[in-house]
């Protein structure tokens, strides 16, 4: 009944929608097995992409040759760029979607690559001979050859929805769970926990009462994520989101009603995401806060859907609208839909390779959800790269491994596979050693060649790249050139504009009028914004080179395969064993590994130099 494929891909969220897209762009036929077809692509929770580190992600994924980016900028309804106040390290873009359009585009890009082909059914078994995958079984007992399989299964493995003192299985709400993979796979030797996550009621935009909240709007430039400009919609208006606060009396009634939580009776076990809490954690790990923000914020163009930011619960739908009902602006709200809670099945993520391949069982590939990250541009970062990495895997050629000071991507999944998780894992700029090399505006100078050398970036991509490239160039040289007489200065002396723009205050803004306003005229706003940061931050960005460089060579030496810890006595207890279990291929990969102190790794470094010399 089915023909073979190169890839099977098992799930339609972001992780799926990438790993598909990329494996199939690369010339492999690909099938997306997916519960329902109509939900390809679809935003579970917030109807948003980017935001603090988020940003950084799409803008690289964009680089490397991804859709996310451009989705979402096609989808958006309004823009903003977080962080302004703060140095470009930090400066991170966000757009708010409609949900519908976004899910929309990405099918109608799915559906016009034709290596893919769609089959709606759940993915109950894997099949494996002599340890290598060759396909999957569904559970109405067909099978499907492939050469490799990415499992991108979200939040439906053994999913459970909690509202109040009710459950139901489902891995989102309306629809069916996924079972006997987290089994099968567990048989194998493979080792899942549980975790947690939450929504938040939506709600009828008529019932709110918008006058007594503060209106955020949308930025007057719209830079958006991709950096193919024509490929995005460049819209003429934006819809405005809302904020608005709880109080002391919503508190009061939450914690009087917190014994029908499943948080807080027992009931829910696993873990949640520290630091994207339900309302219920937040009264309790906060008492000292009279309020909470609550962000209001529209679904769409065309619909009265509302998300409401910040109050993520599984309290009893009746309790949800007493709640909000104590907000101001949602005294006469209406309900659409309830929050809830849903625990699912997870992968200890530490039993992956770099590529994201699993060390079990050869040409099997995890991305998203399934290794404990939440948040839809961690799962789409991580499609990407299994989708790349499944292709490799199938040419005899090495993966693609983004390292640290090359980009967030590569941050995330050093921890994910080094250090593990047991909480929902979501990226922030704190957690990036080298930020101010991986800032949003030039991720296309790091990732563009990349993705253009293993076949996914197209040519003009390039060309862009290399065009910004000499441009920026050129315009640094001219303003070392151009020399201006401060005449408020003593003594009095030309300075250049190169180096009048490392002072606090001067921006290339500045010279737009006036007498050098013909030096800038004719570039455009990307390379007038590259070239003030290269030039204003270049000490720094110089520092994070060097530290970066010395980083990366020691990364990447190599641990001998046959190496045995036990026979190196000064590693500490716990630092012998985590090497133990995870095997890291290099120091650098050693580095990254929970527990593993600095001082284990100059003796481990030590230790191999003298087998090196001895071999």
């Amino acid at each position: 009944m089915f023909d073979s494929y190169d890839i099977i891909v098992v799930g339609g969220g972001h992780a799926g929608c990438e790993a598909a897209a990329a494996a199939a762009k690369l010339g492999k036929k690909v099938l997306l097995i997916t519960m329902n077809l109509a939900t390809i692509g679809q935003m579970s929770c917030n109807p948003a992409m980017g935001g603090i580190a988020k940003g950084q992600i799409l803008r690289e994924i964009d680089a490397l040759g991804g859709m996310s980016g451009i989705i979402a900028d096609q989808s958006m309804i309004q823009f903003r760029m977080l962080n302004l106040s703060k140095g470009p390290a930090m400066w991170s873009p966000r757009t708010q979607n409609d949900r519908l359009l976004f899910a929309s585009y990405w099918k109608k890009h799915l559906e016009s690559i034709q290596n893919i082909n769609f089959w709606q059914e759940t993915v109950g078994e894997i099949l494996i001979e002599n340890n290598q995958v060759i396909g999957v079984k569904t559970l109405r007992g067909i099978t499907i050859k492939s050469k490799a399989v990415i499992l991108t299964n979200g939040t439906f493995l053994n999913g459970i929805i909690h509202i109040g003192t009710h459950q139901t299985t489902g891995g989102r709400n309306g629809e069916n769970n996924s079972r006997g993979i987290t089994e099968q796979l567990n048989s194998l030797g493979f080792k899942s926990g549980r975790m947690k996550t939450g929504t938040p009621p939506r709600i009828d935009a008529r019932s709110i009462d918008y006058s007594v909240m503060e209106e955020q709007k949308g930025d007057q430039t719209i830079t958006g994520f991709s950096f193919q400009k024509h490929t995005s919609q460049q819209i003429t208006q934006q819809k405005s989101c809302y904020i608005t606060y709880t109080n002391t009396k919503v508190h009061q009634l939450l914690k009087d009603n917190l014994a029908y939580s499943p948080l807080y009776n027992g009931t829910i076990q696993s873990t949640g995401p520290r630091y994207c809490p339900s309302i219920e954690d937040k009264i309790i790990r906060f008492k000292d806060k009279e309020r909470h923000q609550i962000f209001v914020e529209p679904e769409g163009w065309n619909t009265i859907e509302t998300y409401i930011n910040g109050f993520s619960t599984s309290l009893p739908e009746k309790i949800q609208y007493q709640a909000l009902h104590l907000v101001r602006g949602f005294e006469n709200v209406k309900f659409l839909k309830p929050g809830y809670a849903i625990e699912y099945d997870y992968f200890y993520p530490t039993q992956l390779y770099p590529s994201l391949e699993t060390k079990n069982i050869q040409h099997l590939f995890f991305a998203g959800q399934i290794n404990g990250t939440t948040g839809y541009e961690e799962a789409a970062c991580q499609g990407l790269i299994a989708g790349i990495n499944a292709v490799q895997k199938i040419n005899q050629i090495s993966p693609l491994i983004l390292s640290r000071s090359q980009a967030y991507i590569g941050v995330l999944i050093d921890d994910l596979v080094h250090k593990g998780t047991e909480e929902p894992y979501r990226m922030f700029t704190s957690r990036a050693e080298f930020r101010m090399l991986l800032r949003q505006d030039n991720a296309d100078l790091r990732l563009t060649k990349i993705g253009y050398t293993i076949g996914l970036a197209e040519k003009s991509r390039l060309s862009g790249v290399e065009k910004k490239l000499k441009e920026t160039q050129y315009l640094k040289e001219t303003l070392k050139k151009t020399k201006i007489m401060i005449n408020n200065e003593i003594p009095q002396e030309k300075k250049s504009i190169h180096d009048l723009l490392k002072r606090p205050g001067m921006h290339l803004e500045q010279f737009k009028t006036g007498q050098y306003r013909d030096i800038i005229k004719n570039y455009t706003e990307e390379i007038l914004q590259q070239t003030e940061i290269q030039i204003k931050y270049e000490a720094y960005i110089k520092k994070e080179w060097t530290r970066a460089k010395q980083y990366d060579s020691l990364a990447k030496q190599n641990i001998p395969i046959t190496i045995d810890y036990d026979q190196i006595k000064a590693l500490s207890n716990e630092g012998k064993e985590k090497l133990k279990k995870i095997h890291p291929k290099t120091i650098g990969q050693a580095n990254s590994i929970s527990g593993v102190s600095a001082s284990d790794i100059a003796i481990l470094a030590i230790y191999i130099k003298k087998l090196t010399n001895h071999s």
